[in-house]
């Protein structure tokens, strides 16, 4: 005879502990350890309002940057979706089962302003890297650098040939790239012109790897202390 699975109806009440629905060995709880947040409020106390009503936790929004950048979510909407979703995210931000997960336009615009202004995502490296070498896992003694290639968000097709090319600043790449193009430490350090710029992201260069087609990317060299 063919069985029929009952469903239960819900309970009033559960007992649920979200601390236990994340294994010991799950990458986030590793990153937690090393990751100290608490001057973050303190560090950006100056790009607040004193009046008005009270804004989303910035250390909340640090937490979610950091999910999207250690577990490879690059889209901002699929970012909201997931830390909605997944309970190690929720653990991770301090959410709880119910907390709220901000709204991705606020949490853009904060990532595009109070955070940037603010230089927060160099203090919070600087903070981790003293952190590590507190616990032993990095010397301290010497640098090492480890050059990287990352991809940009850019079409690889699309692309001008000259800076006048670019339409006028209306987005906030073009805008940025115009505003540093003859800083020493950007476009001026170099009189090598691009032959080719992309209209998304004018900062990016068009290159390749290895027997690899090109594409426009940034090319990043990390110094860190062993």
């Amino acid at each position: 005879m063919m069985g029929q699975r009952r469903v239960m109806q819900e309970a009033l009440f559960y007992g649920f502990s979200l601390e236990r629905h994340v294994p010991d060995g799950h990458l986030l709880r590793k990153i937690d350890r090393f990751v100290d947040l608490s001057d973050v409020r303190a560090h950006l106390e100056a790009h607040y309002s004193e009046v008005g009503r009270p804004s989303i936790d910035p250390e909340l929004m640090m937490r979610m940057l950091i999910v999207g950048y250690c577990l490879g979510i690059r889209s901002e909407r699929r970012l909201y979706d997931e830390v909605h979703l997944n309970l190690a995210y929720r653990w991770f931000c301090r959410l709880g089962l119910d907390g709220v997960v901000p709204d991705r336009s606020t949490f853009s615009k904060n990532r595009h302003g109070r955070f940037r202004e603010s230089d927060l995502l160099r203090k919070l490296f600087e903070t981790v890297v003293a952190r590590c070498m507190k616990e032993g896992i990095v010397g301290g003694e010497a640098f090492d650098v480890d050059a990287s290639m990352i991809v940009a968000d850019a079409h690889r097709r699309r692309s001008v040939g000259k800076v006048e090319d670019l339409d006028p600043p209306s987005s906030r790449a073009v805008a940025e790239y115009l505003s540093v193009l003859d800083d020493a430490a950007f476009g001026g350090a170099t009189p090598v012109e691009p032959k080719a710029i992309s209209p998304t992201d004018p900062a990016a260069r068009y290159a390749a790897a290895a027997d690899k087609p090109a594409v426009y990317a940034y090319s990043d060299n990390y110094p860190y202390r062993s």
